[in-house]
């Protein structure tokens, strides 16, 4: 199998329109500032991305720190906004390179810079890990909640996949506090501020932050629900099994479960909607060097052949759209004919089944199944 990559040319063709729109993962940002961008890329390589993107960022977030200076609140939080977006496409899709790492933590910088002006309590908090040598020793999450509120409230745990980390759900705080939920954004296993990475047995992770959510008296932990987005739905689909006892709830959405992992599906996947290294990127979640590594390793991932599909799970609602060229629909229709009986909506669209309704309808299902 031969490892296929678009040009930069290509890779904009494929984009321009998101620019366009501020569509992920351009969002917060604008088409000029990918237009300033593009034409000074010579090549694909990492570090040279993080820096052209970088050196477009750099100004914005100097216009946000000279504005929270002079007491402009608005013009702050809209350049943080801003300089975020662009520190946050300096290191997409993944931290898989010394200036994709520097990237980050500028985007990381500039993301809690607009914490101080949200409606919510915003709380960035480092949840303890035991793992294994060389493994880190907490996560990071963010923790949001309604102001003022002494109400214990159900919770949300949601984590998103190989380029979307903790910080880039924004889009998700207000729906989420608006139903009388609170949040909990981490990273999963391979990205973001994730202490291990991805493996056969990474679901790790979530013994320890629900340990730590057990001890936190503003969370019912009666009621605490799950959504995992792409590759991160892959883990959501694990732990409703793994984890159902501890697990009220669990969205899977755009997730891959076995299919995904075949060498018919990889060669497929590498001429689909995702725009340039989507076996790389998987690969550097998984703690693998590059495209012939994953090939060789992701096998080894299967849920059917890991005997967690037949296993009894907790509620757990299947979201992707029928076009997925990313993650196969078959995986979604294989979790739906294994183990418990489950709830499942599919949009005629493509990966993760995005929609106007999409969203809505999830949100709406966790908090009456949480509070049902």
């Amino acid at each position: 199998m031969e490892r296929f990559t678009r040009s930069i040319a290509e890779i904009w063709q494929h984009w321009e329109p998101n620019a366009k729109a501020g569509l992920h993962p351009m969002v917060f940002t604008t088409y000029e500032d990918h237009s300033l961008v593009f034409p000074t890329l010579k090549s694909l390589d990492r570090d040279a991305w993080a820096a052209a993107y970088s050196a477009v960022a750099d100004p914005i977030a100097a216009l946000a720190r000279e504005a929270e200076a002079a007491g402009d609140v608005q013009s702050a939080k809209d350049h943080y906004f801003h300089a975020y977006g662009l520190y946050r496409m300096a290191r997409f899709p993944t931290t898989n390179s010394a200036g994709k790492r520097a990237a980050y933590k500028k985007s990381q910088e500039m993301y809690r810079a607009t914490t101080r002006y949200l409606p919510y309590a915003f709380e960035r908090v480092e949840i303890p890990f035991s793992g294994k040598p060389g493994e880190g020793d907490h996560a990071v999450a963010y923790f949001i909640r309604p102001k003022d509120s002494a109400e214990r409230l159900p919770l949300v745990i949601m984590w998103a996949g190989i380029d979307t980390f903790k910080e880039d759900r924004t889009e998700i705080w207000e729906p989420i506090i608006a139903a009388k939920l609170s949040l909990l954004l981490i990273d999963m296993p391979g990205t973001g501020d994730a202490p291990l990475k991805g493996s056969e047995d990474a679901e790790r992770l979530w013994d320890h932050v629900l340990a730590w959510c057990a001890k936190r008296p503003e969370i019912d932990a009666e009621r605490i629900g799950a959504w995992g987005g792409s590759t991160g739905g892959y883990w959501a689909a694990k732990v409703a099994h793994t984890h159902k006892d501890r697990l009220a709830a669990v969205v899977a959405q755009g997730g891959c479960a076995h299919h995904a992992f075949t060498p018919d599906w990889i060669e497929k996947s590498q001429h689909g909607s995702y725009a340039f290294e989507l076996a790389e990127t998987l690969a550097s979640a998984f703690g693998r060097a590059g495209f012939d590594e994953w090939v060789d390793y992701c096998p080894r991932l299967s849920l059917l052949k890991q005997g967690v599909l037949d296993r009894p799970c907790t509620k757990l609602l299947l979201v992707n759209g029928t076009q997925d060229t990313i993650f196969p629909i078959e995986d979604m229709h294989l979790l739906l004919e294994h183990g418990s009986p489950k709830t499942a909506r599919f949009y005629p669209v493509g990966h993760m089944g995005y929609t106007p309704d999409t969203n809505p309808t999830i949100v709406r299902w966790l908090a009456e199944t949480l509070r049902a």
